[in-house]
């Protein structure tokens, strides 16, 4: 390269040497006799001074120049930057290409519309903290890649045209013109291909793979994403638990410097319902949700009267809640289909809110002592039935933590839900469908009844937890023919379907195949926690908006007649 250094590396080290520097034009500041220019590239920026020979009438933000100058002691100091004790005497300018007005100023915390970053992504990466997303996420693939090639893993990669079988999120369809009426299906995720691996031999296989979902987008989550997919032989879940542990700690290690030495702990899904209202618990506050009907058997409030088959589900927060937090708090409330948010607040030994005024000496008293009550606090209370009520809880329970500013991203929290159920029931489809996918292990106390008793049956599943976010999951695999059998005719699928989707799969069990277990992660989302992003389109370098689409090139658009009949393709 033409250039001796980049923008980030001069230091005093580098006085009276002779450099030349390539880079981007951040600011130009013109003061008489001697001008300055502040020079940009992913490194870091560098200060010039220019005299008054070298003519800047024509240099403005975000050209690109090259600069040929001697390295000199700066002096006035900016310590803040690596480079910010030296600056370079420009002897050479050379103008490398010009740039229009940016429609937003290439610097961090600014408030352009998302839509307009996104159709300027080009300009919106040059952005450091943009750019220091995508060194982080290019870390932690190193890490990743390096940890799993040490512990004798393979890294293979599987097919992006695969085939669409049932069980899981809608597919990305893709038609075949060789193939008339036929179609390929994206990758959900490389599932059965990697349990192929294990039963080729290639005991310990990992990859880095893109994977598809048709579904509706949220802050975490894109119709294409990035997993760290893995599988193991002759391994069960706790030997690939341990092993995603390893990784996780050295991957957070290694780019936040933050070393976890306890074990992560274990909670079953039960309990994080029961706790924390849904199965990725956020770990850096408390509030822990508390069933109530006990305590109000013999209630004058009318709200907690005459239950029938609902729940008293309450959590209390550690201050006086202000009018305006109850308001935001009631309306996740009523998104969560839940229209009533009671309240009583405790200051001082007084009573008061909506139904704080209305309990009695006793009720009082076992609401203190539930809640281990020390200090001025706000008990909030839903009553509904257990689940619905268990669901807005938790959502709440996350909104009071945004509310009281208790988000620390610099604190890193995790935990293992273990014990999922192995069917959940599907209402659009009026039937149990498999929680995880229809190869998951049930587990060991469910193993005789668990195509019998579905609604209590448990599952050999695991899913890694990182501050309120599930940031991957997996499960030991059904290699047991009748087991599997069981399993498919537990989720309704017939010979015929079975045949059709899974025949290829299931037939390569007949040869032989060694226990295993697996887990994927999804890179997207751990990137976004330990950047401390907002969403994941932010540690995305060509994302989709909220809408699925890229503003930038507008995919996905029309194509032509003769693109669609050489498919044999109409459109209704």
């Amino acid at each position: 390269m033409k250039r001796t250094h980049t923008c980030g590396e001069l230091t005093l080290k580098n006085i009276d040497q002779d450099v030349i520097l390539q880079g981007w034009v951040t600011k130009v500041r013109k003061m008489g006799a001697m001008n300055f220019i502040d020079l940009r590239d992913r490194y870091g920026i560098t200060q010039l001074v220019i005299d008054e020979s070298i003519s800047l009438e024509n240099v403005k933000s975000e050209y690109v120049l090259e600069v040929h100058g001697k390295v000199i002691e700066r002096k006035s100091k900016n310590l803040e930057l690596l480079t910010g004790e030296i600056e370079i005497k420009v002897a050479n300018l050379i103008l490398i290409n010009k740039s229009e007005l940016t429609p937003f100023e290439i610097k961090d915390g600014i408030e352009s519309q998302e839509d307009t970053r996104l159709t300027y992504r080009y300009l919106d990466l040059r952005r450091p903290e943009m750019q220091n997303n995508l060194l982080v996420r290019s870390k932690m693939n190193h890490v990743i890649r390096n940890f799993f090639i040490e512990d004798n893993f393979i890294e293979i990669e599987t097919p992006i045209f695969g085939k669409s079988t049932p069980e899981g999120a809608r597919d990305f369809l893709v038609p075949s013109r060789l193939n008339a009426g036929k179609f390929y299906a994206l990758p959900q995720s490389p599932q059965l291909y990697k349990q192929l691996f294990m039963i080729s031999g290639l005991d310990r296989y990992f990859q880095i793979v893109k994977c598809f979902r048709d579904e509706d987008l949220r802050i975490d989550r894109q119709p294409e994403f990035t997993q760290l997919d893995m599988e193991m032989s002759f391994a069960d879940a706790q030997d690939v638990m341990n092993t995603i542990e390893a990784l996780i700690k050295k991957v957070i290690f290694e780019i936040k410097g933050i070393e976890i030495k306890e074990s992560i702990q274990k909670i079953t899904w039960k309990e994080s319902m029961e706790k924390y209202g849904n199965d990725k618990p956020d770990l850096r506050f408390g509030f822990e949700i508390q069933t109530l009907n006990e305590i109000f058997k013999e209630t004058q409030v009318p709200l907690f009267s005459n239950l029938e088959d609902k729940s008293i589900r309450a959590i209390c927060v550690d201050s006086l809640l202000s009018k305006k937090e109850l308001e935001d708090l009631t309306e996740v409330a009523k998104q969560n289909s839940v229209n009533i948010l009671a309240f009583a607040k405790y200051d001082l030994n007084e009573w008061s809110g909506s139904v704080g005024s209305k309990l009695s000496d006793n009720e009082k008293e076992s609401i203190i002592k539930t809640f281990n009550i020390q200090k001025e606090s706000t008990v909030l209370f839903i009553v509904e039935e257990y689940y619905k009520a268990t669901q807005a809880m938790g959502s709440i329970r996350n909104r009071i933590a945004k509310v009281l500013n208790l988000l620390d991203p610099e604190v890193m929290k995790l935990a293992w839900i273990v014990d999922f159920p192995l069917f959940e029931f599907s209402e659009e489809e009026n039937r149990y469908v498999a929680a995880h996918h229809p190869f998951t292990m049930p587990a060991d106390q469910s193993l005789e009844n668990f195509d019998t008793n579905k609604q209590e049956a448990l599952a050999k599943a695991y899913d890694i937890v990182l501050n309120g976010f599930e940031i991957g999951g997996g499960s030991q695999r059904i290699t047991d023919s009748t087991i599997q059998q069981r399993m498919f005719d537990a989720v309704g699928l017939t010979k015929e379907q079975i045949e059709t989707n899974f025949g290829w799969f299931i037939n390569s069990y007949k040869y032989g195949a060694p226990y295993h277990a697996g887990c994927a992660l999804g890179l997207d989302r751990i990137c976004m926690l330990l950047t401390g992003s907002e969403n994941i389109r932010e540690v995305i370098a060509f994302p989709k908006n909220s809408s699925g689409i890229d503003p930038m090139t507008n995919a996905p658009d029309t194509v032509t007649t003769q693109q669609l009949d050489e498919l044999n393709i109409k459109l209704k």
